[in-house]
């Protein structure tokens, strides 16, 4: 069932989604050659029990799996979404993604971001812009009147040309007092298609997008999603409320 959202607990997710991307802008400075998934994920959940916010993925269950045993989602390189932190460093020239969820005052905020640790090729390079690209090109349709089939083509519109492939079996998703609603945001589909924006609807839109192709696998851990060609990918996420005077980035100091 799809919930709109009231004022006040619009404000409320904005106070979550503040709180959300000040731990954000902390973890994308600590991250270093050297530094573990492990400490990057203790650094996360330190900062958000700071703003009396709770963890939204640690315990968190999806199809069966078990629960899921961290703060962040941390993917490296071919992993697309799901990864998780371990007691590897990070290296030189990796891609890492990372996914993490806040809960303050009932309300669920969810963002994700990827960087390079150190340098990168050209192309890899390309591949992360035109990832973070596209998520803007996908805010800017959610406007009312819009579609969810709006967004995801002007998501796949943006990285598909430029020789990048949209992971389909990976969407975004409606947000609030639940990780998790309704509608299903696909990064790909057809203008004029798909669920109806009105106000108040609150949605998590997060492309991510491979070198190669969109194909993708499960781990045995039962949560990491690799791509099958072992391909590099990109991830980035902002929630948003859908408002009578366009999309309000939830998510951003």
């Amino acid at each position: 069932m799809i919930r709109l959202k009231a004022p006040w607990e619009i404000a409320m997710m904005q106070a979550s989604g503040g709180r959300l991307a000040e731990v954000v802008a902390i973890l994308e400075h600590a991250i270093r050659p050297g530094l573990t998934g492990l400490e990057l994920d203790a650094l996360a959940e330190e900062e958000i029990h700071r703003r009396n916010g709770v963890p939204s993925f640690k315990g968190y269950r999806a199809g069966g799996n078990r629960a899921f045993p961290a703060t962040l989602c941390i993917s490296r390189n071919e992993e697309v979404v799901h990864g998780i932190p371990d007691d590897k460093p990070f290296r030189p020239g990796e891609v890492v993604s990372i996914d993490v969820g806040l809960q303050y005052g009932g309300y669920h905020a969810d963002t994700a971001f990827t960087v390079a640790v150190g340098e990168i090729p050209a192309r890899v390079q390309e591949l992360l812009d035109a990832t973070r690209e596209s998520l803007y090109e996908g805010i800017a349709r959610a406007v009312p009147g819009n579609r969810t089939g709006d967004i995801g083509h002007a998501v796949e519109s943006h990285v598909a040309p430029r020789g990048f492939s949209v992971i389909r079996d990976y969407v975004g998703h409606g947000v609030g007092r639940d990780l998790h609603e309704e509608p299903t945001v696909p990064n790909f589909g057809q203008p004029h298609t798909g669920v109806l924006l009105k106000p108040g609807l609150c949605i998590a839109i997060e492309p991510m997008v491979s070198m190669g192709s969109h194909l993708t696998q499960v781990a045995r851990n039962g949560w990491t999603v690799t791509t099958r060609d072992g391909s590099i990918t990109a991830h980035f996420e902002h929630s948003i409320a859908i408002t009578e005077s366009g999309p309000l980035i939830l998510t951003t100091l």
